[in-house]
This record gives structure tokens, sequence and C-alpha cells, in this order.
């Protein structure tokens, strides 16, 4: 620049905009247990008695929370310094873990129908430390002084020579959890609803049964669909356009559930539970949750199949698991025979030689051991073999044989003859 001239200054503005706020984000901690219970069964409580302090009779495992548990009984007390006074009670970490925090309840029942069961819990009120730490497999929670055997004895809790103990585990969890504050809920499937109106209606149908004179309406497509074997039946014969088929193999009532079932994917409700602990050899495979079962078999509906053999699981005792398994294994329903395999060997949990042989009498003197003598020779062989735990050699001596040897030929461990039902 000439002439000490200066040069102009030019400004700018800065202009800072803000963006509009974004919503803002939430999220939620929640605490709470996952809950769910175990029934242990004790039968045989006066054989168990006298196994010795420490002694003790465990549950099957059972799952809560992601961790397996087990209930111990002692029938002579856990501590040596109570001498046998009291029986003692706990339930264990039955899996591996560390630091694994629940809130517990032991309740012994009260079989007289009065309701007044012994309850030991957790829940429902305040712990001033907070739930129990289980800080390793095998640490246990329970009762050294769980009650007192005279009383035991001479209850309500005792009944039959059995006991029955209800545990509940609630299994701490903490999650964060974003959903529930801005949630949708979505409603179960109705699908089941919808085709089992379809069924009432028969609006549509293109085929009619005939069972027993009594005509079912139903449609082909639903049929093949659910069913191999209907659909092999309805479109793989010659005469594809057919209107109508007879059924000879099953009662009105039993092809009645079928559909339902095929329609709707669930049992109807009028069928019913078998009552093993009074039922008679008859009536176990008359029920027609047993008849549902082979009908199951028949149109290979696995599905239904299991629900059948759920059903009948439950009813499994002494008595009955002879009959049971008869139809287990006729109807190839192998979840239920492994069940009723499993019960004939697991009953009496730790059993001693004596108490084997207790439960095997009891066994061979029922309706249904004498069924599967006369009709299912290998299948009774299986189950004596099954309690008995394995097939025995003879002794070096010759003087001892095995258990299902000795109750094969109709005799105890001790050799007196069993006497069977005639």
């Amino acid at each position: 620049m000439t002439n000490g001239a200066t040069s102009p200054v030019t400004a700018a503005t800065l202009k800072v905009e803000h963006s509009p706020l974004l919503s803002p984000t939430s999220s939620q901690s929640v605490t709470e247990t996952v809950n769910g219970s175990h029934r242990f069964v004790i039968q045989g409580y006066s054989l168990a008695k006298g196994m010795g302090i420490g002694k003790h009779i465990v549950s099957d495992n059972f799952t809560v929370g992601g961790y397996r548990w087990a209930i111990y009984f002692y029938p002579d007390g856990k501590n040596p310094e109570d001498s046998s006074t009291y029986v003692s009670v706990f339930i264990a970490l039955a899996s591996e873990g560390t630091d694994v925090r629940a809130l517990f309840e032991l309740t012994l029942m009260d079989q007289s129908g009065k309701g007044k069961h012994k309850v030991h819990s957790h829940f429902d009120r305040s712990l001033e430390s907070g739930p129990y730490t289980l800080k390793y497999r095998g640490s246990m929670w329970g009762y050294k002084r769980f009650f007192r055997r005279a009383l035991l004895e001479t209850s309500d809790y005792l009944k039959d020579d059995c006991l029955i103990i209800n545990c509940t585990v609630g299994v701490v969890v903490s999650v964060i959890d974003c959903s529930r504050l801005h949630s949708i809920q979505v409603p179960e499937s109705d699908i089941g609803a919808h085709f089992g109106m379809l069924l009432e209606n028969m609006e549509g149908s293109d085929i009619t049964f005939d069972v027993a004179g009594e005509k079912f309406h139903s449609h082909k497509l639903v049929l093949a669909a659910r069913s191999p074997v209907f659909r092999s039946e309805i479109f793989d014969g010659v005469d594809e356009q057919k209107k109508e088929m007879v059924i000879t193999d099953l009662e009105p009532r039993v092809f009645k559930a079928l559909l339902h079932f095929i329609y709707r994917d669930t049992l109807s409700e009028d069928v019913e539970s078998v009552e093993s602990s009074s039922a008679s050899l008859s009536s176990v495979s008359e029920t027609l949750i047993a008849k549902l079962l082979a009908a199951a078999d028949r149109y290979c509906l696995e599905r239904l199949k299991l629900m059948c053999e759920s059903r009948l699981c439950k009813n499994i005792s002494v008595n009955s698991v002879a009959k049971i398994l008869a139809l287990a294994d006729e109807y190839h329903a192998t979840e239920l025979k492994a069940v009723c395999l499993r019960f004939a060997a697991e009953n009496l949990p730790g059993p001693s030689r004596s108490l084997t042989c207790v439960l095997i009498a009891a066994v061979m003197r029922s309706d249904g051991f004498e069924y599967l003598k006369d009709n299912c020779p290998s299948l009774q062989s299986e189950l004596l073999k099954t309690i008995a735990g394995c097939e025995e050699d003879y002794s070096s001596g010759g003087k001892s044989r095995s258990v299902w040897a000795q109750l094969s030929d109709g005799t105890d461990t001790n050799g007196r003859r069993v006497r069977q039902r005639t």
C-alpha cells in the first residue's frame, strides 16, 4: 500500500445453531426371583429309619433359575449331637456355581386334608441379611432340627409310611430391562381356536367319517397337513375323490378327541385322567387317554402321543407301573416306557438290597405284573432287571444268588416263595 494507507478489515460473524434435543433414553434395573418347586415323596419311611446319623435320602435333581438343586432328607438326623431325636431336611446346590443367592421354602405336607402344613419359608417376610448365599456346589440350606422324630411318627404328616416334602427355590437375578417402560403386548396365537371353529361349523367340509354309525365331518387338507397317515389314506388311494371313510378301529369318543387335537392342537376337556392308585388292570387301558395314545400312534401324531404320555406318566405307581409299561411298549411311547423303567429303579432312593426286594415284591403282586407275565414276558424280564439294577453272577461260593436270579424264579432274597396273585 502507498501513502501509509491501511487495508480495510472485514469481519465475519459465527452463528451457532443448536440441534433439536433427542428423545431421552431410559433403562430399568429389575431384581427379582425366578421361582420353581419340587415335590419329594418319601415312600417307606419306616424302612429308611435307622440308616444312621448323617445318612440321607436324596431327591432327583431339579432345575430352577439355571441351577440344579436337590432335597436331602436325614431320617436319623444330620447332627450327631441330637442322637436321632430330630429328622433333618436340607436343600443343596447340585450344579456348578458360586455365590448363588436364593430364597427357600421347605414344606412338610399335612396328609389329613386339614391343610396344616409345616412351613419354613424365606418368602413373604423381611430378611435382615438378604437372601441366602450358596458359595459352591454342595452348599446347603436347611434345618438340622426340622421336626422331632417321635412327634412326626404320630402326626398327620406321615401317612401309609409316606412323607411328602415340597421345596420352593427362588433364585435371585438382576437384569436391565429397557422394554417395560414402552412395550406392546402380543396376544397368544389363536390359530387353534379359528381351526376349531372350522371343525365345529363344518364349513367347507369335504369328507365324512363313519365311526360306529356316528358321522364326523372334516376337511381333507387339514387332516393331510397334520397326519401323514391321513394324507396317504385320502390322497394316495385309488379314489382321491372319495367323500366318506369308515373307521373300524376307534370308538366315536376317541375319534372325536383325535379330531379336536388335529384342529386345535390341545387335548379335549373330556380326556379323563388315570387314577392309577385305585384303578384296576382293565380300567387303565380302557381310559380315554390310553385309547387316545393308541390313536396317536396309529396316525403318527407325535405331539399328541407325548401329551398322552405326559398325562399317563403322572399316574405311575407300584400298582400301575407294569400295565402302563405294557401300554408304552405296545404303542411305541418311548418317553413313557423310559419313565416307567426309571420309576422301577429309582422309586426308593439309594436302595439297599432289602428295600429293592420290597419294591419288587410289591410289583410282582400287582395285576399288571401278571399281565406282563402272560402277554409280554420279555418286557416283564426288562422291568425286573431294571428294578434289580443289573443281573449279577453267582458269588464265588455259589451260595449268594443275584436279586434278579432269585426273583425271576419266584423267590425272594431269603429263599422264600413270593406269592403272586391268581
